[in-house]
């Protein structure tokens, strides 16, 4: 039986409605502000103050001196390559210190929970870190933006809760046609905790992708740099007072260029920031559900 919504009812219905509407725009705006000033023209784009919603006439300088940089380019490529490689790695070692603290037989499972829990909490810090990374002889490596965050005890707990809430009957089945535990948890488990995989998956490739804190800290080759440190350098440039962008661009190639630093900046954030949003839609659907199965407590 169907009931028709009251006064009050609707009136709740209209200022959410409006609120969410609102809060969307506000989530919205600076999307639109920085594409919008991406495409726009570098004089108009220096000389105009304020929000920007539309393209202030149209160039594609921005992306051209972008592009055509060797910086920007290898920036792409090592992001690219951290990323992949960093979210495969991720996803395989979280997986197995999740798979064995989600198994009631194994008789080490509270203290390697324990154990695993305490790092959320206590760490060694930002110059002990450096100085394991320097004696293991990683510095100025691409392994040392891998190895050292290769597991995320929050993922693993998420992922830990997923694989306990799987019926126990499939395993025991996979175990008596001669299954082992790899088996079961890349062939069993992955598929039947999809929804969760793909929602750390997600995490994992935005922490890599977003990341320049630790590139600051481990790497000093610029074939090495991210294109997230790459960007970081070019939006404190103008701060700096050390010429213009000359960290990242050849000081040659910024001759008679000085006017497309604005423009740069934009141009250089939609290149750094669409691969990610270009990947939500396939996710989006995995996130909710994901997430949920994960976080019920047993």
């Amino acid at each position: 039986m169907v009931h028709e919504k009251g006064f009050f009812d609707r009136l709740f219905d209209f200022l959410n409605y409006t609120f969410l509407v609102f809060l969307g725009l506000l989530f919205l705006y600076p999307v639109v502000h920085v594409l919008a000033a991406s495409f726009s023209n570098p004089l108009q784009l220096m000389q105009h103050q304020g929000p920007i919603l539309f393209p202030l006439g149209f160039s594609l300088d921005g992306y051209k001196v972008i592009l055509s940089n060797p910086n920007i380019i290898s920036g792409y490529l090592n992001t690219i390559i951290n990323t992949t490689a960093g979210t495969l790695i991720n996803i395989f070692f979280t997986s197995l210190g999740a798979y064995a603290i989600s198994r009631n037989d194994f008789m080490a499972k509270k203290f390697f929970t324990t154990m695993f829990v305490i790092t959320m909490y206590i760490g060694g810090g930002m110059i002990p870190g450096y100085l394991l990374v320097k004696a293991l002889g990683m510095v100025d490596t691409r392994w040392s933006l891998l190895i050292p965050g290769c597991i995320s005890t929050y993922n693993m707990i998420v992922l830990k809760t997923c694989f306990a809430q799987l019926p126990r009957s499939v395993e025991d089945s996979a175990k008596i046609d001669g299954a082992n535990d790899y088996i079961i948890l890349f062939r069993i488990l992955f598929p039947m905790a999809k929804a969760t995989i793909m929602v750390l998956v997600l995490f994992c490739a935005v922490g890599h992708w977003n990341s320049w804190f630790a590139p600051m800290l481990y790497i000093r080759k610029k074939t090495l740099y991210p294109l997230a440190l790459i960007i970081r350098e070019i939006l404190i440039s103008n701060s700096t007072g050390g010429g213009t962008m000359e960290t990242v661009f050849d000081k040659a190639a910024m001759e008679g260029l000085n006017y497309l630093d604005e423009l740069m900046k934009y141009s250089t954030i939609v290149i750094t920031t669409a691969p990610i949003l270009c990947v939500y839609p396939f996710v989006q659907k995995y996130f909710v559900k994901g997430v949920m199965l994960g976080s019920i407590k047993e």
